[in-house]
């Protein structure tokens, strides 16, 4: 037994299938606890590289209701199914508000259907700093395909493409989203985009629209051109046709060789990321960097000094320092 928990025989039980087991483990490695790391270590080898889809924009352009019925569309066929909904952090709790996993709880009633909801806890790229680990233990559970909700908060969109294979990208007509969609970057990391509540008046000027802003990328003439869809999420209206153009892009990728290059860019972006996260934390529980800190803040409040000259004095307080020094004289 280590702490609360008795990870090992929650692997066990993890590896048999007993959901139970999956959920516990991807609290543990939610909050970061003491065990995650042996969690992952333990899984990692298991993972077998199940497909992830991502599904951002807006928020109440409808992707947690796309995301349900196509989830039970893949179903049909015989797929296991992970649902990763990422919801905001809750300002009084720190957890998710859980309002996704509400409107998904219908999915749940299906044993290959597994649904889980994380908080961002922080992280400002809509996703939260966990979802390649959860996505690791789905995979490891046995789930064919990974679908991914973001939050939705409009500029902060784009870490959903170091994340996910397919990004599929939900606007709505009446709120202006294909200009929002330009100013947020949405554009240029959109594999699929979607035009829902497509019984909309505005609907399929919205879609012409943003078709015609798609066309001035400069894409290569064997590259993927991201198509525009409409859809009616509540209707299930064009979904059929979504997951036509997923299954295309997987084709696409996988015919070109760029899916291995993707699973291997998005290892490397974990792995920089893991490490920036441990270098922040050491840094931040540094008592010398601290006292530091609140020894020049007084400086910095008077103007004699700009925060930079901090930072450049904490440099030299850390080893590495000495290389990065060499390597700027290059």
């Amino acid at each position: 037994m280590t702490g609360r928990f008795d990870v090992d025989g929650l692997l066990e039980r993890f590896f048999d299938g007993n959901t139970a087991a999956a959920a516990r483990l991807i609290s543990i490695v939610e909050n970061d606890s003491e065990n995650s790391q042996k969690v992952l270590d333990a899984v990692f080898p298991k993972v077998r590289g199940a497909y992830k889809i991502g599904f951002t924009g807006p928020p109440g352009a409808g992707k947690s209701t796309l995301v349900s019925r196509l989830a039970r569309i893949f179903r049909q066929e015989g797929r296991a199914i992970g649902v990763i909904a990422v919801d905001p952090t809750s300002p009084f709790s720190g957890g998710a508000l859980l309002g996704d996993r509400i409107r998904m709880q219908k999915l749940t009633e299906d044993p290959e259907i597994f649904v889980r909801s994380l908080a961002t806890r922080g992280s400002l790229g809509g996703i939260s700093r966990c979802t390649n680990d959860v996505a690791d233990l789905l995979d490891a559970f046995g789930k064919d395909l990974i679908l991914v909700e973001t939050v939705g908060v409009g500029q902060s969109e784009l870490e959903i493409a170091e994340k996910a294979h397919t990004v599929v990208v939900v606007l709505v007509p009446e709120s202006g989203d294909s200009i929002q969609a330009m100013k947020a970057g949405l554009m240029e990391i959109g594999d699929i985009f979607v035009m829902n509540k497509s019984d909309h008046p505005d609907a399929e000027l919205a879609a012409r629209d943003l078709e015609d802003t798609l066309r001035l990328k400069d894409i290569p003439e064997d590259g993927w051109r991201p198509p525009v869809l409409l859809t009616s999420a509540l209707e299930g209206a064009g979904l059929e046709t979504l997951e036509e153009k997923i299954k295309a892009h997987y084709d696409y990728l996988e015919r070109n060789g760029i899916l291995d290059e993707k699973r291997r860019r998005v290892l490397r972006s974990r792995i920089w990321e893991a490490l920036l996260d441990r270098v922040e934390e050491r840094l931040a529980m540094d008592k010398e960097i601290a006292e530091l800190i609140d020894r020049r803040m007084e400086d910095v409040l008077e103007k004699k000094i700009a925060p930079y000259s901090i930072v450049r004095e904490i440099e030299k307080m850390i080893d590495i320092v000495h290389d990065w020094s060499k390597e700027d004289e290059r």
